[in-house]
């Protein structure tokens, strides 16, 4: 059975109404992340990674900088920050020992994280 033209239209438009009223976009940095988050991960990062990495990211006599080309995008991608966050790291690099995992950490706070640290790499030449 064929919709008579006025309900057909109702759907039309009431559909158009729908899709208009979802949610509204979030803008994203280049690291995927809400733009604007900026704050929301240094903080982050200084809880969770500036005791050992240091809050200026140039290391500790516990952790090695992240403000080194060890540590760019070519070399240590941002899947191998997330999967040291996750389940630690032995070192390969650095004479640091074992980094362990970082608990309570979601996906999104990692990936925030890594935003932070490659925006601060990038104001320093480390590509």
């Amino acid at each position: 059975m064929l919709m008579p033209p006025v309900l057909l239209h109702l759907v039309v438009v009431g559909a158009a109404i729908l899709a208009a009223c979802g949610p509204a976009p979030v803008a994203k940095t280049a690291g995927g992340v809400e733009a604007g988050a900026n704050l929301d991960a240094r903080g982050l990062y200084a809880a969770n990674c500036a005791r050992c990495h240091g809050g200026d990211l140039k290391g500790t006599t516990q952790g090695p900088p992240f403000l080194h080309a060890v540590y760019a995008p070519g070399h240590h991608g941002d899947a191998a920050f997330a999967v040291a966050v996750k389940s630690g790291v032995r070192p390969h690099h650095w004479n640091f020992g074992p980094m362990p995992s970082i608990p309570g950490l979601d996906d999104r706070q990692i990936a925030l994280i890594v935003a932070f640290v490659r925006a601060e790499q990038e104001a320093v030449g480390v590509r």
